[in-house]
């Protein structure tokens, strides 16, 4: 009779359970290294410093360029979410670093002239060269389209479509009927682009168009009186290639 055969059966149950344990645990090994070669690996230094370096090349602002998630590289974070339509967390995850170094840079609705364009869908606020080239990259948060009543005024919380100008602005602090506004860029009957410690990633405004507080100087410096402001969705867009055509007429009439 053969060794197998002298077995009992309760000692045949265990060897079977012997192997099979033998067998699972060979199989969660090889499961637990093919793991640690899966893209959720912790993220280097060197690779947020490359994905900051890439970030800032599209033209989104992340300030220096050395690994570390600030407050301005979080913007950026936020800002290139919101373009790409990513989940908006302002946070750095393998599946937003491939994201980065895949993404092109965004480009502007209309070219061949220095303005600035709102996208409302995407809730990001475009600056471009003379070219029309995109510049800067910043998250917004405009008009929540809700009707509100505070501080004894009331109305609707609405961000106007279509094309405007900037018509005044106001280096730093300006005590407006509702909040305070930092450095305002005013473009249609009060409201403004403008600084606030608070830009939700939805539309909470009254109806201003409010930047991050750490690129309220710089934008203010982009934005001389008279440029040309675009405030549009997916519903709505008008050209201000004539304004840019009459303002270069004008301005070449001037040098004659």
């Amino acid at each position: 009779m053969s060794a197998i055969k002298k077995l009992t059966s309760a000692e045949l149950l265990v060897l079977t359970l012997l192997i099979l344990t033998s067998t699972a645990v060979s199989v969660f090994a090889q499961t637990g290294k093919r793991k640690g070669r899966t893209p959720n690996h912790a993220i280097t230094r060197a690779e947020l410093k490359q994905a900051e370096a890439r970030l800032a090349e599209m033209g989104y602002g992340t300030g220096r360029v050395d690994g570390v998630i600030d407050g301005t590289t979080q913007n950026a974070l936020i800002a290139f979410q919101k373009w790409e339509g990513l989940k908006v967390t302002g946070q750095v995850s393998r599946e937003v670093l491939d994201a980065i170094q895949n993404a092109t840079a965004p480009h502007a609705k209309d070219s061949g002239y220095s303005h600035v364009e709102v996208d409302l869908d995407r809730q990001v606020l475009l600056l471009t060269d003379g070219d029309g080239k995109v510049k800067r990259v910043l998250p917004v948060s405009t008009g929540s389209n809700k009707q509100y009543k505070e501080k004894r005024m009331s109305g609707l919380a609405y961000t106007p479509r279509g094309r405007f100008r900037i018509y005044a602005k106001i280096a730093g602090w300006r005590q407006s009927p509702l909040g305070l506004l930092y450095y305002p860029n005013y473009f249609s009957d009060g409201l403004a682009i403008h600084g606030n410690p608070s830009v939700p990633q939805t539309p909470q405004s009254h109806g201003c168009i409010r930047i991050p507080m750490s690129a309220s100087v710089e934008v203010s410096r982009m934005l001389p009186v008279g440029t040309i402001v675009l405030i549009y969705d997916k519903q709505s867009f008008v050209s201000a290639r004539d304004w840019a055509a009459a303002d270069k007429e004008k301005q070449e009439a001037t040098t004659r």
